[in-house]
């Protein structure tokens, strides 16, 4: 096995961070990363380097995680089970998915990394949730070095959230992800967020899955910045959940706060809404800042370092909640 040393991560992370990899190793089978774990148990897993804010260098054995391969398990008339493997980039997967007219993911295109992820975090966007589609997850025991299945039901799977992200944090390594989607009689969801107004603006009436994902991908193309040219991890914050009492008090002195009922004692409120209103909307402070056309979106102009973007971050955390009484979660990893 090849394992290099001092290798600089700034490829491998969209924020663009560069900190060091004391050692470093990619990996592109099941096989060879099941006798890595047998002599390495403590190791650093880095994919598409999407959520991740990094803020110093990393001591442990960097694995890169480069498993490729799409495969259909089954399929039945309506229905279709593919799997994929970890190292696929996600939105890739999702125009291919689109241009075989499967349907169910086309909601969650333009989404950065890749699919090995996606289940940790339970991406969702425009009134879809990965959660939605995910048949199981397969993953390695990094103790053992055993292929564990997990059911969507074993992945407990919540707002951004999963069983990988708490309880089993470290002790898996996803490996591949099988998704149900449709074949046909697709579920097409198109009142969520901006997508009406997008394929209006085409004047299309009865739209396929492809102009729901083209849509999605024109809305988001208008206001969030590509990791390729300026770095982001994407949303930074998660959209706060309140209760009930306390957004009864926040509206008679904000009305014009956007919400959203969640049940009869919660309502989520729109995190870029609440940092905008504190007017760090386009906030530039030289090498880092947040971006102009989402609040949503801390950046990376060019040299910034995770520590200043996370004091940022903390920044804003205090404001909102000295503002509003809202604590605001962060939601992407802080290495």
């Amino acid at each position: 096995m090849n394992i290099q040393e001092n290798i600089s991560l700034k490829n491998y992370n969209t924020f663009g961070i560069h900190v060091n990899a004391k050692r470093f190793i990619s990996i592109d089978s099941l096989y060879s990363l099941q006798q890595l774990l047998k002599s390495e148990k403590d190791v650093f897993l880095i994919s598409g380097g999407s959520n991740m804010l990094l803020t110093k260098d990393i001591e442990k054995l960097v694995v890169h995680l480069n498993l490729k391969g799409i495969s259909i398990d089954r399929e039945n008339e309506n229905d279709i089970y593919i799997t994929v493997n970890a190292g696929e980039n996600w939105h890739k997967f999702v125009l291919w998915c689109v241009s075989q007219n499967y349907g169910g993911i086309e909601n969650l295109s333009l989404i950065p990394g890749n699919v090995g992820t996606c289940p940790i975090q339970n991406i969702g966007a425009y009134g879809v949730e990965v959660k939605d589609i995910i048949n199981r997850v397969e993953a390695i025991e990094i103790e053992t070095g055993k292929l564990i299945s997990f059911s969507n039901t074993d992945c407990k799977f919540g707002y951004r959230n999963s069983i990988f992200k708490n309880i089993a944090k470290d002790k898996y390594i996803i490996t591949s992800v099988c998704f149900q989607l449709t074949r046909k009689n697709h579920q097409l969801i198109t009142s969520y967020g901006a997508i009406e107004a997008e394929l209006a603006s085409k004047n299309i009436i009865n739209p396929t899955i492809k102009n729901i994902s083209n849509a999605v991908i024109a809305i988001r193309n208008s206001k969030l910045p590509d990791p390729k040219k300026i770095g982001n991890s994407g949303s930074f914050f998660k959209n706060p959940v309140i209760s009930k009492k306390l957004f009864e008090s926040l509206i008679n002195q904000f009305p014009l706060m956007p919400n959203y009922e969640i049940s009869k004692t919660e309502v989520k409120i729109p995190a870029g809404w609440l940092i905008e209103q504190c007017g760090f909307k386009g906030k530039n402070y030289g090498n880092y800042g947040v971006h102009e056309k989402q609040a949503l979106v801390l950046v990376n102009y060019g040299n910034a370092t995770g520590k200043q973007i996370l004091e940022l971050a903390q920044n804003i955390q205090k404001t909102i909640n000295n503002t509003f009484s809202i604590d605001l979660e962060i939601e992407v990893n802080i290495i």
